[in-house]
């Protein structure tokens, strides 16, 4: 088990309960990269001191996990695959919209989740989201995949980007 998964004894039980019910939208809607993203949020929250999960019902959860995941990735975005409305999500858990909206936006406060939030990006997206790349740096916005290695080092090591763009780019001779 690594490290993300690691779920205090005290809260195995509601993240097997929560994940069990993500897993199975994610077989039914999304994929397997979805499936292990949405476990890593439960498992950040459930990980939490006190813990959300603690209080609340189970699919009200599993919803606002997939969701929020779904948000930060533009899962509503028909030109993206796999794709879904919140609307699925929602009936698919049997809550209102209201109430799995407002548990999804305080599940991405508590992680601060965004679009700029490169651990919460689908990985096979990271390379192609601009928005992990702009930083400012001096003062200016830049994308820092066009900055000078050193530069992308720098934010490497400071945990702004993910990974070295232009030693990603480097192919083995």
């Amino acid at each position: 088990m690594t490290a993300p998964e690691r779920i205090p004894k005290a809260m195995a039980e509601k993240f097997a309960a929560i994940t069990a019910l993500t897993d199975a939208f994610c077989a039914q809607h999304l994929n397997e990269e979805y499936r292990r993203l949405i476990h890593r949020v439960v498992g950040a929250l459930a990980r939490k001191r006190p813990s959300p999960l603690s209080s609340g019902k189970d699919n009200v959860w599993a919803a606002a996990a997939v969701h929020a995941v779904g948000r930060v990735n533009f899962l509503d975005d028909p030109a993206q695959d796999p794709h879904c409305k919140p609307k699925v999500i929602y009936a698919f858990f049997g809550i209102a919209e209201s109430t799995g909206q407002n548990k999804s936006k305080a599940i991405r406060d508590t992680l601060k989740m965004g679009p700029f939030s490169h651990e919460w990006t689908l990985p096979s997206r990271l390379a192609d989201n601009p928005m992990v790349w702009i930083l400012q740096v001096n003062g200016l916005m830049m994308d820092i995949r066009t900055a000078p290695l050193e530069l992308q080092r720098l934010a490497y090591e400071k945990g702004l980007i993910p990974f070295i763009p232009a030693e990603q780019a480097e192919t083995p001779e």
